[in-house]
């Protein structure tokens, strides 16, 4: 790895330019192969601070920050790897690659939880573009200039937002919409600025968003917060970039109107903290009075190893950072290669857990984001001679369901909470019973009928 200069210059790769990158030289053939290839069905992208700083280039294609921003064949099935090796590489038949690779991405689940389907809200029956609301507290903003990233992770559950599959997106080109719709649901307390990245944006582009929920009549939004990988990706963001001042003084100015601002900071592995910069960020970021929270799915190939979740946690409690969420990746993408077996993650976050502190213990984990909340796995216990998981919802489409424990059988080989039967000889997970149906249909900020419903005053209102 090289030192880079604090004033670097952001410059990002992708499949026509990484040729370019000094790295490419020092790839194997069939792993300069495996780039060009899966590239066509997932978004590739990386820049010169992640691989000048990142990757052990002693280390690939094991390096875990590799594995994470750089393609692998076994990312596609056996059979789908060959097809469109065969097609990229020696037909060249830009007609049938384009058919071969939509039919892969459509069996990768590219909407995943219902966020298309269920989490849209709309008024007089047509969508807000660029919102989701799948809590009744949170509202989920997607600003149009904040769709792309410094790097793509590839196991990233928004891929579909960079490949070009227009209806997948979620964009809005200003806040208008999500104001009016803020003005009538008043029981939202949290607006969610994601992508994407909103830091891939300019601060000048970012205030513009972000300033209109600092009005009066938005006195019930208390915390306004940014989801970001810059973080690891671009800590340059913060620092050294020419309005990286800027950005600082709009964190001030968010604070100083009463609001709580929260970076939710995306890191997969310890390696992401360690560069002085990346460090840097973090108490730059915390000596605005924002807060900086660390959150992370846990992936095969990439963070099984619990000494580096110890060791991220720790480093950015000491640096002013508060360790939120451990994450069950998602069954979305190539999740058949990075997903691990939910009883697996357990103990990783246990063990993790067990290394740390009780300052680094407000991280909660490991939790799966599915249609109906986010389930945290608390535990494996034997009752009555049977052996179940401990499961319970920290977050639901019903507000009933939040905190209320409940069991599963045993699955070693389990990956996401489809996989899981119920407990007890039931049939149905309580969430699951025609009863729990209903009562999500009519909760607050909960989706009917694939829909979240819209007041009758903003109806009204946009009639």
């Amino acid at each position: 790895m090289s030192t880079e200069p604090m004033s670097a210059k952001f410059k990002p790769y992708t499949r026509q330019s990484i040729v370019n990158a000094r790295q490419w030289q020092w790839m194997r053939p069939q792993l300069q192969e495996a780039v060009q290839v899966v590239s066509h069905v997932l978004p590739f992208r990386t820049n010169e601070y992640v691989m000048d700083q990142l990757i052990d280039w002693n280390n690939i294609p094991d390096d875990p920050i590799y594995r994470l921003v750089f393609p692998h064949r076994d990312m596609l099935h056996a059979a789908e790897y060959e097809q469109l090796r065969e097609l990229v590489l020696h037909k060249k038949d830009a007609a049938a690659t384009a058919r071969l690779v939509h039919a892969i991405r459509m069996r990768m689940n590219p909407h995943p939880a219902g966020q298309m389907t269920h989490n849209v809200p709309r008024v007089n029956d047509a969508p807000l573009r660029g919102l989701q609301h799948k809590y009744k507290e949170t509202v989920l903003f997607f600003p149009s200039a904040g769709q792309t990233c410094h790097a793509y992770c590839t196991f990233c559950f928004r891929w579909p937002q960079f490949v070009g599959m227009d209806d997948m997106k979620f964009d809005a080109r200003e806040t208008g919409e999500l104001v009016a719709y803020l003005k009538t649901h008043t029981g939202v307390t949290d607006v969610l600025i994601t992508g994407g990245d909103p830091l891939i944006m300019n601060t000048r582009s970012l205030a513009e968003f972000i300033e209109p929920l600092l009005a009066p009549e938005l006195a019930h939004i208390q915390n306004i917060r940014i989801g970001t990988k810059s973080v690891a990706y671009w800590p340059q963001r913060f620092v050294s970039d020419k309005d990286a001042d800027d950005l600082m003084r709009l964190f001030e100015r968010v604070v100083a109107a009463g609001k709580n601002l929260a970076i939710m900071g995306h890191y997969s592995h310890a390696v992401e903290l360690r560069s002085a910069i990346a460090r840097q960020a973090v108490k730059r970021i915390v000596s605005t009075g924002a807060t900086l929270r660390m959150q992370g799915p846990l992936i095969r190939h990439i963070n099984e190893d619990p000494r580096s979740w110890a060791e991220l946690w720790s480093t950015g409690v000491r640096l002013g950072a508060i360790p939120y969420y451990m994450f069950v990746e998602r069954d979305t993408g190539p999740s058949e290669y990075f997903a691990l077996p939910l009883a697996r993650a357990h103990e990783i976050f246990q063990a993790a857990y067990q290394m740390v502190s009780g300052l680094s213990r407000t991280v909660r984990g490991p939790s799966m984001s599915a249609f109906p909340g986010k389930v945290v796995i608390d535990g494996v216990v034997t009752i009555n001679g049977e052996k179940l998981f401990a499961l319970q919802f920290l977050q639901a489409r019903n507000p009933d369901w939040v905190r209320k424990p409940f069991f599963a059988k045993y699955d070693a080989s389990a990956t996401w909470l489809d996989h899981l039967k119920p407990a007890f000889g039931k049939d149905k997970f309580f969430f699951e019973s025609e009863a729990g149906h209903d009562d999500a249909a009519h909760a607050p900020g909960a989706p009917s009928a694939r829909v979240i419903p819209i007041s009758a005053a903003l109806r009204a209102g946009s009639a």
